[in-house]
């Protein structure tokens, strides 16, 4: 068994697109920005998000029509220089939520939401020392 992907419910299919593409800087695998589905990869690991029209899936299913309410998911990315990302993604249009800051001793944090009130975390591993 192989983990796919984690994939995000959104009700906003455009705008999460634009967040997880342009601003956080991941590549579309397709280019269909009207959804009602596309996955994004980082620049190194096989890893990936995917994204799936809510309204899509509800009438698949019959069974998500309401909204979330609440944090529903939480998406980690590693990143190797968390102030520059940061400032990066900020200048793109991000608005940080928290950090960056010191999580433990061995891990640097910085969180933000998407379009859709989805928590991201960055993550930038610090070398044990030694």
């Amino acid at each position: 068994m192989e983990l796919a992907q984690v994939r995000l419910l959104v009700s906003d299919f455009a705008a999460c697109y634009r967040f997880y593409g342009e601003v956080l800087g991941l590549k579309p695998q397709s280019g269909f920005a009207d959804g009602p589905y596309e996955r994004f990869s980082p620049s190194t690991g096989s890893a990936g998000i995917a994204l799936q029209d809510r309204a899509a899936m509800a009438e698949l299913l019959g069974e998500l029509s309401r909204e979330p309410v609440g944090h529903r998911s939480f998406v980690v990315l590693r990143v190797d220089d968390l102030d520059g990302y940061c400032e990066e993604i900020t200048g793109r249009g991000a608005e940080l939520v928290h950090g960056p800051g010191l999580l433990t001793e061995r891990m640097r944090v910085a969180h933000l939401k998407d379009p859709e009130g989805n928590l991201v975390e960055l993550q930038e591993w610090l070398l044990l020392g030694g």
